[in-house]
């Protein structure tokens, strides 16, 4: 007898809001507001439970049939170009994506198997691995070299077995769209991406490339639980409406689409939920983007953020092109492949924007707030090289109050706020 098992598995990511607040300095006095964490309770989707960032099986049966009876894999295979010249091809172009350059060859053969199986809409494929951690490791990178594989939700795996031994195994997507539809939401995924890169200057280097697309997105999407299609793209380009993954699979998707390198990352903030964002590459060098912690929705529910006396910024720049150790400090990497350690700090915001402060001096200090009230800013960040100088700064302009030595002549009072594991303070003018 013959044992072919089904297993069926889908991916599933959300995140919690992060509800915080800011605090007002008076000249005369300090009122600080209540300020703190909320965990926000998870919208459930029939495909995603506990925001596992891993894939559950949520269904699984047995069927026995005659060893003789099998599925006809050559005629499959070479229908869908899977010869040994058509693998070979098709890894040849997928050499630059981040995920598929970790594999080993036979690694990258699956890849080849999977990605075009996957394209193709097809099921029931026999595939070259029979190894089901191998199946499920090469689907991951897959999927997170690929944002534009927005109609896949998981897969299904048939095993065939003879006396108890795998003999084959054949790959199924788990297809969220028809045909027509995945048609039909791709013309408007390309309008999205036309509109957003056409309002960039064609002049952009890759550090303001990365910068506009981060606003863009921030600007153009609300945070939202109940968005439709909230693991891909199609939530932020259709309805712009998404949680994390929808954003850094758009994120990954505009950059790409605009010549620059990124990859998906999968892992969890340190409270424990599960959190998807961006790899980066800029000027050659890797760096973290978080689009879903730099949008202040995300931080505040609507209505606290329209009730705040003092609005936080609707754009956050502390996770815009980041190291391994600033990320570190609220993100855990719970990646399928290994990530490159990223310590270059040229492409930072806070550098590229000259208000990275290396040590404290009062005259760069008046400098930057002249500046930003000649370019007429609501608010400005002053980040902190390192946790010395940061005190230096919060001691100097909040402890002792010199802040008001650098505020126009009129204010005598000032809202802030204060990111200590980024290291950064933000004043309103």
């Amino acid at each position: 007898m013959k044992k072919i098992i089904s297993i069926l598995l889908f991916q599933g990511l959300f995140c919690v809001l992060l509800l915080s607040g800011c605090n007002v300095l008076d000249s005369e006095k300090i009122e600080q507001n209540t300020s703190g964490y909320k965990e926000e309770e998870t919208a459930q989707n029939p495909e995603t439970q506990n925001n596992t960032t891993e894939f559950d099986i949520t269904e699984y049966h047995v069927e026995e049939d005659d060893a003789d009876q099998s599925v006809d894999a050559p005629e499959q295979r070479e229908v869908l170009g899977l010869d040994e010249e058509g693998i070979s091809q098709i890894i040849s172009e997928q050499e630059g994506y981040y995920s598929f350059d970790q594999l080993t060859e036979t690694e990258k053969i699956l890849y080849a198997e999977i990605l075009t199986i996957l394209e193709a809409r097809a099921d029931a494929v026999v595939i070259s691995s029979v190894m089901e951690s191998e199946i499920d490791k090469v689907f991951q990178c897959v999927m997170n070299d690929h944002p534009e594989i927005f109609y896949v939700s998981g897969y299904t795996y048939t095993k065939y077995t003879l006396d108890d031994k795998v003999q084959r195994i054949s790959f199924s997507g788990s297809y969220t769209m028809d045909e027509g539809q995945v048609l039909e939401a791709q013309e408007q995924i390309d309008a999205y991406t036309n509109t957003c890169l056409s309002g960039m200057d064609t002049d952009a280097d890759e550090y303001e490339t990365v910068k506009y697309i981060y606003e863009y997105l921030i600007n153009h999407t609300e945070y939202d639980l109940s968005a439709l299609e909230n693991q891909n793209m199609v939530s932020v380009c259709l309805y712009q409406k998404s949680v994390c993954q929808g954003y850094a699979k758009t994120m990954q998707y505009l950059l790409n689409q605009a010549g620059i390198k990124a990859t998906l990352v999968i892992g969890r903030v340190n409270s424990g939920e599960g959190h998807a964002w961006n790899l980066v590459w800029v000027d050659g060098f890797p760096y973290y983007v978080d689009a879903t912690w730099g949008d202040a929705f995300y931080r505040f529910e609507p209505t606290n953020y329209d009730a705040t006396e003092q609005k936080l910024p609707l754009i956050n720049y502390d996770y815009l092109c980041v190291t391994t150790e600033a990320i570190s400090r609220t993100h855990i990497v719970d990646h399928v492949i290994e990530l490159p350690v990223c310590d270059s700090v040229n492409a930072n915001y806070y550098v590229r924007e000259g208000t990275y402060l290396t040590q404290y001096d009062e005259l760069m200090v008046s400098d930057l707030f002249q500046k930003a009230y000649q370019e007429g800013k609501d608010y400005l960040t002053l980040k902190a090289s390192s946790m010395e100088i940061y005190n230096l700064i919060r001691r100097n302009l909040i402890e002792e109050q010199r802040i008001f030595e650098f505020l126009s002549t009129e204010t005598k009072t000032v809202a802030y706020t204060t990111n200590e594991e980024y290291l950064t303070i933000s004043f309103w003018l």
